[in-house]
C-alpha cells in the first residue's frame, strides 16, 4: 500500500510532503481513536526488546534520526510510529531559516536523499518550551515505556568555530530538563567550516567543557558525538582515542556524506544537477557499516556506538549491530519504506534473538 502512495507522493517537492504528512498525522492523533488505529498497526508495544545504553532503557533498537523532527513537533505521533528514540535538532541557539530552497532532494534511481538543509530550526529557546509540554504530557499520561528523546546541537551559521563551544553550551543548559542525552553535531556537511570540528583538539574543547558544564550543573545526561562517514582511518583513531580518554558517553556513526561514488550512473547525473548536499540512504549503507566495525575495533565495548547510515530493513540493522553497533537509526530508509518500518525492523531483530 504504502509502495503505491510513495509514488504519489514523490510527484511533489519532498519538503512539503513531509510537512503534508506530519501535520495530517498530527491531527490524526489528536483523536484517540484514531492514534489507537495507528498504533495497533504501526506501534512497537508488543515488541519490547528494552536496550540499556549509557544507563538509558532504550525499548527497543529503533530510532529515527535528527534531521526529521528538528523542531520537536511530532514527538507524540512518531511514537505512535514505534520508534524507540527520536532525536530532535539540530537545534542551534538562535532560530535560523537554513539554506535556500529546494535544498532536499530524492534520488529514487539509488533509494537515496540528498539535502543541504543548512540547520534550519526554531531556535533553543522555542523548542525547550515544546519539550517541557512534551514531559508534562508524558508525565500525566504515566507512560511506562516513554520514548527516549535525544538532543541533536549545533552551532550556528555565522558563530565562528573558535566560538562554536558558546553556542553548544547554551543549547546543553536549556535542553538539559527535557532531553535524556545529547549528540553533538559537528559532522554536517551543510554548515561551512563545520566539519573542521571535528579534528582531535577542537573536539576536545567542546566535549570537555560540556562534561564539566553538566557537573556543575549536577544533572547527569549522556553526551554523544556524531561523526562524518567521511573521515580517514588516521582521523578515526583520533575521534576514538579521545573518546576513551575523556570517557565520551558514545558515538553516533555516521552522518551524511559528501562523496557521490557509490551512486549508480543515473544517480550521479541526477546529484550533478542538484549540486551540493550530503548524500544518505542506500549508497551510505556500506561505508557507514565500515566506520561502525573500524571504531568497534578499537572501543569495543567500551564506547557505545549508535548507527545510522543505509538502514531500510531488519537485515540492514542487523548487520550494523553485527559490526559492533548497540542501537541504530533509521531517517532516509523511513521515506522510502514508510511508517511500518521501526516495528519491521523491530520484529526482525525480536525474532533474530530466538
Amino acid at each position: 500500500m504504502y509502495q503505491f502512495i510513495r509514488r504519489i507522493f514523490f510527484l511533489f517537492p519532498p519538503e512539503a510532503v513531509h510537512h503534508f504528512c506530519m501535520n495530517y498525522m498530527r491531527r490524526l492523533c489528536s483523536m484517540g481513536i484514531y492514534r489507537r488505529v495507528l498504533s495497533s498497526m504501526y506501534g512497537t508495544e508488543k515488541l519490547y526488546n528494552p536496550q540499556t545504553v549509557a544507563g538509558l532503557v532504550f525499548k527497543n533498537h529503533v530510532g529515527l534520526g535528527a534531521g526529521f523532527d528538528k523542531n520537536a513537533l511530532y514527538l507524540r505521533e512518531l511514537e505512535v510510529l514505534g520508534f524507540g528514540a527520536v532525536e530532535i535538532g539540530t537545534v542551534t541557539p538562535r532560530p535560523q531559516a537554513g539554506n535556500e530552497q529546494p535544498r532536499l532532494f530524492r534520488l529514487p534511481e539509488d533509494k537515496a536523499l540528498m539535502n543541504r538543509m543548512g540547520f534550519n530550526n526554531d531556535g533553543v529557546e522555542v523548542i525547550a518550551q515544546r519539550m517541557a509540554e512534551w514531559r508534562k504530557a508524558q508525565q500525566q499520561a504515566a507512560n511506562k515505556q516513554p520514548m527516549i528523546i535525544g538532543g541533536n546541537i549545533g552551532k550556528n551559521k555565522d558563530t565562528p568555530n573558535d566560538l562554536a563551544y558558546a553556542d553548544y553550551d547554551a543549547c546543553f543548559r536549556k535542553l538539559l530538563p527535557y532531553v535524556d542525552y545529547f549528540v553533538v553535531n559537528v559532522s554536517s556537511p551543510n554548515t561551512p567550516g563545520l566539519r573542521e570540528l571535528q579534528e582531535k583538539e577542537s573536539l576536545r574543547k567542546i566535549l570537555v567543557h560540556l562534561q564539566k558544564l553538566r557537573t556543575e550543573l549536577g544533572v547527569h545526561r549522556p553526551i554523544f558525538l556524531k561523526i562524518a562517514p567521511d573521515l580517514t582511518n588516521e582521523q578515526l583513531n583520533d575521534v576514538a582515542a579521545l573518546a576513551l580518554e575523556i570517557q565520551l558517553d558514545g558515538l553516533v556513526a555516521t552522518n551524511t556524506t559528501v562523496t557521490r561514488h557509490t551512486l549508480s550512473d543515473a544517480g550521479k547525473i541526477r546529484a550533478a544537477e542538484y549540486g551540493a548536499g550530503g548524500l544518505s540512504g542506500a549508497p551510505a549503507r556500506a561505508r557507514a557499516t565500515e566506520v561502525v566495525a573500524y571504531l568497534y575495533a578499537r572501543l569495543g565495548n567500551k564506547i557505545p556506538i549508535i548507527a545510522s547510515g543505509g538502514i531500510f530493513t531488519g537485515a540492514d540493522a542487523e548487520e550494523k549491530l553485527k559490526a559492533g553497533a548497540v542501537l541504530v537509526q533509521v531517517w532516509t530508509g523511513f521515506i522510502y519504506e514508510g511508517p511500518s518500518i521501526a516495528r519491521k525492523i523491530a520484529t526482525h531483530l525480536l525474532q533474530s534473538k530466538k
